[in-house]
């Protein structure tokens, strides 16, 4: 048997691995059951119920209006100033009603071309969690247990033996993905036809659909890649997990409070969590209110807007770090 072949069979078999990919998945199947039983289908008999609806709001609010304005008449020929009711009564008047539309009281509906496009950020975010997890314990136990010097002895070459390791995860990673994205964007076109709508589909929505797909599983990948790296380097799937929680304890929330705290702006610009929405969603906008310029509609604040160009750089840059890191550490350091 091949190297790889035993990589590939020994990541499917492992306890975690499994734990791991059931526990995402029932995550996310959570989150379609709730989005299934929270929305319905827009019928006739949906409207007619929003209709009367708003038809009872509206002559409840006229009964109120009425009311007020009868109790303005009546202090006003009792001479009272209170400042409860205005100088001319007759200004009391009750809504039209059409301030009161019947699309404000329907039910909550699942439109597809309006709303699956966030829920893709959700898949690539517990894809990336999963893959982080597998990526840095598949190679992590290996060290801790003693494995990959056992491996060593009849397979000297280190860095090829850690890179068909690599390939092995990766691969595996990826069909997970494939086949979680398959099952999402059908899962949710059965949420869509059953409790929503699928109206205003075309190809250009079906290309931006499948293209944000993409991202959030090359994101998986990528974080499959970097938990591999840090646990390679530190020799321990502790070192990934433990770098992962400085990062997001003192990288984050402190840096987030530090830059707070000296007013500096666009604080959303120094969070790892921009850059990875900015990559799955194609672009994110970020507002400083610190400074606005006057304008007709109020003001407007100061945006800086990061694509998933500036987010593939920085996801580039870590992966050359961290793997390039992993094989040089490999390939020098001795195996003890």
């Amino acid at each position: 048997m091949s190297l790889y072949r035993a990589e590939l069979r020994r990541l499917v078999l492992r306890r975690l691995t499994r734990w791991a990919t059931v526990l995402g998945l029932a995550v996310l199947a959570t989150v379609a059951v709730g989005v299934f039983l929270s929305n319905q289908k827009i019928d006739d008999a949906a409207w007619a119920k929003a209709e009367v609806a708003a038809e009872q709001d509206w002559q409840q609010q006229v009964r109120q209006t009425e009311e007020f304005r009868a109790e303005c008449e009546q202090a006003a020929a009792q001479g009272d100033q209170s400042d409860r009711f205005p100088p001319d009564c007759s200004h009391i008047s009750p809504p039209p009603p059409d301030a009161f539309p019947a699309e404000q009281y329907l039910p909550s509906t699942f439109e597809f071309r309006a709303s699956f496009g966030q829920t893709l950020t959700a898949v690539g975010a517990i894809l990336a969690l999963v893959g982080f997890v597998v990526g840095s314990s598949f190679v992590g136990a290996e060290w801790n247990t003693g494995g990959m010097m056992t491996m060593l002895l009849w397979r000297p070459k280190r860095v090829t033996v850690l890179l068909t390791k690599l390939a092995a995860l990766l691969t595996g990673l990826l069909a997970l993905a494939v086949t979680t994205m398959l099952l999402w964007f059908g899962s949710f076109w059965l949420i869509a036809t059953t409790r929503g709508s699928t109206e205003g589909m075309t190809a250009g929505a079906w290309q931006s659909f499948a293209l944000t797909g993409l991202r959030g599983t090359v994101l998986a990948l990528v974080a499959a890649a970097l938990g591999f790296g840090l646990a390679s380097l530190g020799r321990h799937t502790a070192m990934a997990l433990g770098g992962a929680v400085g990062v997001t304890v003192v990288g984050q929330f402190g840096l987030g409070v530090l830059l707070s705290l000296t007013g500096a702006k666009f604080i959303g610009a120094w969070m790892l969590p921009t850059y990875v929405q900015a990559w799955v969603e194609k672009e994110v906008v970020l507002r400083d209110f610190q400074v606005c310029r006057v304008s007709p509609y109020g003001c407007e604040p100061e945006t800086l807007t990061l694509t998933w160009q500036h987010s593939s750089g920085l996801l580039v840059a870590g992966l050359v770090l961290v793997l390039g890191g992993a094989c040089w550490a490999m390939r020098r350091r001795d195996i003890s």
